[in-house]
């Protein structure tokens, strides 16, 4: 029997929760906000899928937005290449879907085989928001798998990076599980073969010392050659390069535990360091794997081919065909439908254009552009279709110019950690101490044996185990502390190098401006009624202004509107319980004012009366102000914007110095910008949001990309700050700070445990049995210290 909810049934959607009008949709006994909602709820019925409501109360997506077109999925050519398998029987493609939220979307995803039968299984990765979808191919095609999605509010985003595919990180991450797993029961197996050599040997037990001798050798052997390669790999190429990293003392130790072992088991002279060695790996490649953790559901290197579409319209003889973007090509004549992105720069040959170039240029008021015109590549059309005819491939096009800039195309500079300079200076001291004791040794006291026992036993219990881990765990705390407040870093090296910054530099429009607040006041005369329209008519558009509009008026929806017309970035119209609203422009209402306000403004007309404006004011960030305040203590702090500097004399109390704000920046511009603070020795960090902002972020020493929403667009980055954390930068500075301190410390706790376990060793009397109880104990401390440490300091940044 299905649970039926009984929560937000009467005043709200069934399917989706939106506010219900007064002209509602019913089926069912269901209330439903649009026809869209009620469609996926007959759709569902219709299968019986209506567990898909038990689960969660109001789990579907709003429907009220028109979904896109899908045509060009019927062409081969982009089929071959979105696909991740295709034969005469089955096709298998995996999607990203945004619309992904709940345990009702997991459950009807997987169940999609019900709706569309020619679907074979779907199965879905919850945290990076794909199905992996596999059909029949002679009984359906993509083009209707799609479309079966998008029917039940589940529209996957498929962009030209979809077409470019890169290799992902998951054999490699799997592989290094597998070791961790193999190490692990190695290690295991090891300890318990060597309790009787810890605790003394029965006489009973002393006849099996050396079966059990042998078999911890076997185990020693996949732990050292595939367990531990990694790391002998790396220090060779290290040391080919003349670099000294923290591998090479690691590889020495575990060569060296391998090499003894070998010589006290095989000539049964002592029990060797087995357990040693395996628990040394063990616990590396557990450090390695919490030092790869990321966010495999957010995408940190994404560029224009993300934003832009897969294919284009193209109008030839007459007739229209979508062919793949690749093959756009100078002469061809496009057609662009309403709020489609335009590919390629081209000339305006027919229609009304009004296209929004924010994500491109940071200039946030749409541009009219008239007939012979260019329009330049990135763009959104905002009014109806469009035709433009081609005259630079997308390759050659303004846009992708950014992308031809080096800093595209040499990779960043490697940030540089503390372990990474540490290791150099504590290989050459352990080396010379290992060194040392054997000289001691041989030369004064003529002890080849001790010699060689010495110089081993330095190796293996100064091997920096600790050291290698303390960095590792200590960041993937930090890590995971700002996780939860929702700042995304791209790897724990970013940690490091976000305590080093001492310049920010930020984006204006949608990084320190909230897109979604403005500061309304009205000026003319408006009743209760009329409220009341504007608040029904306001409530379907999208925009942000509208829904500012809406949380002003503050009235609950009573009308439902016909006729509804929006023209994205000029004004909003419909009829709504027999009247004729308009919500907009001047120019869009159709009354040109001699004198408009200086401010932002949205003039109101109802049954051709004007009765007014409303004005507005950007507003910014939460907390804008204290970090300002905050940064400006310690660093130097800089402005670039795309937009022009109409919002200059808000922004003096921040930025006092003139060279401090710098507006009207070309996506080169702000670039170039970086690069000379950076030629100047500064460490910079740059805060922005669009493509516009893509070639600074990658150019300085950390990018931030904000966003409102981190699964939409970000552009390529270190990392994704969730706009709702704006206002904790300071401490999300001071926890890293905080972190490179602990690092520090555990630092020192190794070196203080090594100290212990050199006096043995230099003297020559390191056993398996103290080398055992070193090794775990300094671990486990370090460990304990890092993860303690680290969220002891985000109590006292207040970040937990």
């Amino acid at each position: 029997m299905v649970h039926q909810k009984t929560l937000k049934t009467e005043t709200h959607c069934y399917h989706c929760g939106d506010e219900l009008p007064v002209n509602l949709y019913l089926h069912d006994d269901k209330q439903f906000c649009c026809l869209g909602c009620k469609g996926v709820y007959k759709i569902l019925s219709s299968h019986n899928l209506n567990n898909y409501y038990a689960y969660n109360d109001v789990p579907g997506q709003s429907q009220k937005v028109q979904s896109k077109h899908y045509e060009y999925l019927d062409e081969p050519s982009i089929i071959s290449k979105l696909v991740d398998y295709q034969d005469d029987k089955i096709t298998s493609i995996t999607l990203y879907v945004p619309a992904i939220h709940c345990s009702s979307c997991i459950w009807l995803l997987e169940n999609l085989h019900k709706i569309n039968p020619s679907i074979v299984q779907s199965r879905i990765d919850f945290l990076k928001k794909q199905v992996c979808i596999t059909f029949k191919s002679g009984q359906s095609s993509l083009r209707a798998i799609i479309e079966t999605m998008v029917s039940i509010g589940y529209e996957p985003l498929i962009s030209l990076q979809d077409v470019v595919k890169k290799q992902n990180s998951d054999f490699s991450e799997r592989k290094l599980v597998s070791k961790i797993a193999l190490a692990g029961f190695c290690f295991g197996n090891v300890m318990l073969l060597s309790f009787p050599e810890y605790f003394g040997l029965s006489d009973l037990e002393k006849e099996f010392k050396s079966f059990f001798g042998w078999l911890n050798l076997a185990f020693a052997i996949p732990v050292t050659f595939y367990c531990g390669r990694d790391y002998f790999s790396s220090a060779y190429n290290n040391l080919k390069n003349g670099i000294l990293n923290l591998d090479f003392p690691l590889a020495l130790g575990i060569a060296v535990m391998f090499i003894r072992s070998v010589y006290e088991i095989v000539g049964n002279t002592g029990a060797g360091f087995v357990d040693t060695l395996c628990g040394l790996v063990f616990f590396l490649l557990i450090g390695k794997w919490m030092q790869k953790r990321t966010y495999h559901h957010l995408s940190f290197e994404r560029d224009y081919r993300s934003y832009f579409p897969v294919a284009v319209t193209l109008i030839k003889d007459g007739q229209e065909k979508p062919v793949p973007l690749n093959e756009l090509s100078t002469g061809d004549r496009m057609l662009i439908r309403s709020n489609e992105i335009i590919p390629a720069d081209a000339i305006l040959l027919k229609g009304e254009a009004e296209v929004d170039f924010s994500f491109v240029t940071g200039e946030s008021m749409p541009i009219k552009k008239t007939l012979g015109e260019v329009v330049y590549a990135g763009g959104r059309q905002l009014l109806g279709a469009v035709e433009l005819e081609v005259i630079k491939p997308v390759s050659q096009s303004y846009l992708t110019k950014l992308w031809n800039n080096e800093a595209f195309f040499t990779d960043k500079n490697r940030i540089k950690t503390f372990s990474d300079t540490a290791s150099k200076y504590f290989s050459i001291v352990l080396l010379s101490i290992a060194l040392g004791s054997a000289a001691f040794w041989m030369f004064y006291d003529n002890n080849t044996t001790k010699a060689i026992a010495s110089f081993t036993a330095v190796l293996i219990i100064a091997c920096p185990c600790a050291l290698a881990l303390s960095t590792p765990f200590t960041l993937a705390a930090v890590l995971s502390i700002l996780d939860k407040n929702k700042f995304y870093l791209k790897s724990t090296a970013v940690v490091e190098e976000l305590a080093r910054i001492d310049t920010f530099v930020f984006d204006k429009t949608g990084t320190i401006s909230n897109p979604e607040a403005a500061g309304f006041s009205f000026h003319g005369s408006i009743t209760t009624e009329q409220k009341q329209l504007l608040s029904d008519l306001a409530r379907n558009s999208g925009h942000p202004l509208s829904r500012e509009l809406v949380k002003l008026l503050n009235i609950n929806r009573v009308y439902l509107v016909d006729d509804y017309v929006e023209k994205i970035g000029r004004g909003i119209s419909g009829r709504i319980n027999g009247n004729k609203v308009k919500l907009g422009s001047s120019a869009f209402i159709g009354l040109p004012l001699i004198t408009s306000p200086k401010e932002s403004s949205v003039h109101v007309m109802i049954n051709d009366n004007y009765l007014g404006y409303f004005t507005f004011r950007q507003q910014w960030r939460d907390g804008f102000r204290d970090v300002i305040f905050k940064l400006s203590k310690y660093a130097d702090l800089h402005l670039l914007s795309g937009d022009q500097d109409h919002d200059k004399p808000m922004l003096i109390p921040f930025f006092p110095r003139a060279q401090q704000m710098q507006f009207g920046q070309s996506p080169q511009n702000k670039l170039d910008y970086i690069k000379v603070l950076q030629s100047n020795g500064k460490k910079v960090v740059m805060f922005g949001d669009g493509l516009n902002d893509a070639g600074a972020l990658r150019q300085s020493n950390l990018g931030i990309a904000v966003t409102d929403n981190i699964n939409n667009f970000s552009p390529d980055c270190d990392a994704i700050l969730d706009g709702a954390a704006f206002q904790k930068i300071p401490q999300f500075i001071q926890q890293a700070k905080d972190g490179v301190k602990v690092i520090h410390i555990s630092f020192v706790i190794s070196l203080l445990y090594n100290i212990v376990g050199l006096s043995f060793a230099v003297q020559g009397l390191l056993s398996p049995l103290i080398a055992a109880i070193l090794m775990p104990i300094s671990t486990v401390t370090i460990i304990l210290f890092t993860s303690i440490a680290a969220r002891l300091y985000a109590r006292k940044n207040n970040l937990l």
